[in-house]
């Protein structure tokens, strides 16, 4: 007879496998689980399309779940609000053009909103490298994140991805690899990675969505991934442009896999 501790592990391991055998194969690969990749992923897979989102850390979120300097209230715009509301996510009118919102409510109820519209969130798992063949990004090289920390010289596995997206934040970890790596030129004025500007909330919210962009076929950004790349200006504790961004580069996805 099976022990109690038999059928919980076998339990764990038997779901963890299906879901992970369900994805290698995607239609969307989000790396990073900030505010921009979940819209995104939202979107996606409430279309209908196979969607993976890899989180280095163990909590999705992103920069959400602290608000400003800890004081954990963040600030949207009111045209972003419905955006939150969609998701079941409550904020509150100032009257003057924005909303303040719990940004504990925020994070977990984006988290909340992209899983049950059907998108599978692994968290602690690092992308280390992309996948390009034939002139187009198609996949992303994946390892458990303690084990690049701790140096551990053991492989990594390959999740193939007809789109790949990098929502990483200020670091535009993917498009980096994209462009140090394996030497593509991507949709910037450079055609590299600009850099991020300093703080200018009223313009960096405005370029957040115009920056978002395919940059090369197969990869995207959004969110400040997006604003690093083209050289965009920070903005804070406010979130409207993230929100729009990541409703933005599923529509662009939508249409070029369609």
């Amino acid at each position: 007879m099976e022990t109690m501790e038999e059928t919980i592990s076998g339990a764990i391991v038997r779901a963890f496998f299906a879901k992970l055998q369900g994805s290698l194969a995607l239609d969307v690969g989000i790396v990073g689980a900030g505010p921009s990749g979940l819209v995104a992923a939202r979107c996606l897979a409430k279309a209908g399309l196979k969607v993976a989102v890899f989180e280095s850390k163990l909590a999705p979120g992103g920069g959400t779940w602290g608000g400003g300097m800890l004081f954990n209230e963040v600030v949207v715009q009111d045209d972003a609000a419905p955006i939150l509301h969609d998701f079941g996510i409550r904020t509150q009118p100032l009257g003057n053009g924005y909303h303040t919102l719990d940004s504990v409510e925020m994070a977990s109820g984006l988290i909340f909103g992209a899983r049950q519209a059907g998108a599978t969130i692994f968290n602690a798992m690092s992308v280390e490298d992309i996948c390009v063949r034939e002139g187009k990004v198609c996949g992303l090289v994946v390892n458990w994140c303690p084990v690049r920390r701790l140096d551990m010289h053991v492989d990594p596995i390959v999740f193939t991805a007809r789109a790949v997206l990098d929502g990483t934040g200020h670091p535009s970890e993917i498009v980096r690899k994209a462009v140090d790596k394996a030497g593509l030129k991507v949709d910037s004025p450079t055609g590299g990675i600009m850099g991020e500007k300093p703080m200018w909330m009223e313009d960096g919210e405005r370029t957040t969505v115009a920056n978002t962009k395919r940059l090369y076929p197969g990869l995207y950004a959004s969110g400040m991934a997006a604003n690093n790349v083209q050289g965009g200006f920070r903005m804070g504790p406010i979130f409207g442009g993230m929100l729009k961004s990541g409703q933005k580069v599923a529509q662009l996805i939508l249409e070029d896999l369609r």
